[in-house]
């Protein structure tokens, strides 16, 4: 391993190169969890939904209503396999169904080959699937420029693929996963046991000050106005930022995200392409403004408190 990280560092390159094609393969799967994930997140409802109904006796609804809403509830109306995960079935176009061959899971290459069209009965293939994937290749090269071979490049390689699922299935389902944050979350405060980002000290009041600071600001927006500003999957990425990169940036991604949303979000609507009053999910702007706080945070510090020096 030794070896390898020398290597590595003599020849930036190759590290940058390989980060990039790792990077991307592991996008390709991220694309799997964006469409999969909330549909067996949804399956999961509908089961409790489900169990709490035939198995809560206070329910009082007739046996002639209920057991139609039980049968609904019981199968899955999604249009996909009854066994859906992250693994089956095998990957294969949405509508003849062919599987998808290897070569035509090449990140990027793949879909230029097809012209993105499936190979058989040329459907086209979404292009937000190259995106992610040269996005996510993308991302971890300019992690491995900023941290080198190091432990805190790898982490911070897992953190950004947690990042990019967590965006796009907000961009998609105004959801943020547990399944994804939490995890995330708690890794944050254990890797910070050893100070690999911030002192632990920093990272536990980060992710308390994290959750608090947009939870109440929640709390105040909906005193004020009778209305949900934003969800409680937003707070948990407030607060695995917090975790990893301490309280002290919590101050710069909650501006960054802030101005972020409000420049795309106003871009979005001068272009008609979102009304005025729409919905508009924050995580996938928290997550941009924390990865960008991830490397540049103290230097975009340093240079604000110098300038009003």
């Amino acid at each position: 391993m030794t070896e390898f990280i020398a290597l590595m560092d003599s020849q930036p390159w190759l590290f940058y190169s390989l980060s990039f094609i790792f990077a991307a393969t592991i996008g390709s799967f991220l694309n799997v969890v964006i469409h999969r994930l909330p549909i067996m997140m949804k399956r999961e409802w509908q089961q409790e939904c489900h169990d709490y109904l035939e198995h809560n006796e206070n329910i009082k609804l007739d046996p002639k209503q209920l057991k139609p809403i039980l049968s609904a509830l019981r199968a899955p109306q999604d249009g996909y396999p009854a066994k859906y995960n992250l693994i089956v079935p095998g990957s294969a176009c949405p509508k003849c169904h062919t599987a998808i061959k290897p070569w035509q899971n090449i990140p990027v290459l793949g879909w230029l080959l097809l012209k993105g069209r499936c190979g058989h009965c040329s459907t086209p293939i979404s292009s937000r699937y190259p995106l992610v994937e040269a996005l996510t290749g993308l991302l971890v090269t300019v992690l491995a420029w900023h941290f080198g071979a190091t432990s805190a490049f790898a982490w911070a390689s897992l953190l950004t693929f947690g990042l990019v699922a967590m965006t796009w299935i907000d961009f998609d389902e105004m959801l943020l996963p547990d399944q994804l944050t939490l995890p995330l979350l708690w890794l944050g405060l254990l890797l910070n046991l050893n100070g690999l980002y911030t002192d632990i000290y920093s990272a536990v009041i980060g992710a308390m000050a994290g959750y608090l600071s947009l939870w109440s600001v929640f709390w105040g927006f909906k005193l004020l106005t009778g209305k949900e500003g934003m969800g409680y999957g937003d707070f948990k990425l407030m607060a695995l930022f917090g975790a990893w990169l301490g309280w002290q940036m919590l101050p710069l991604i909650i501006l960054l995200s802030s101005v972020l949303g409000a420049v795309i979000g106003i871009g979005l609507m001068l272009s008609k392409r979102m009304e005025q009053g729409s919905p508009m999910p924050f995580g996938p702007y928290i997550a941009l403004a924390g990865w960008i706080a991830l490397l540049f945070g103290e230097s975009i510090t340093q240079w604000y408190l110098a300038s009003l020096a």
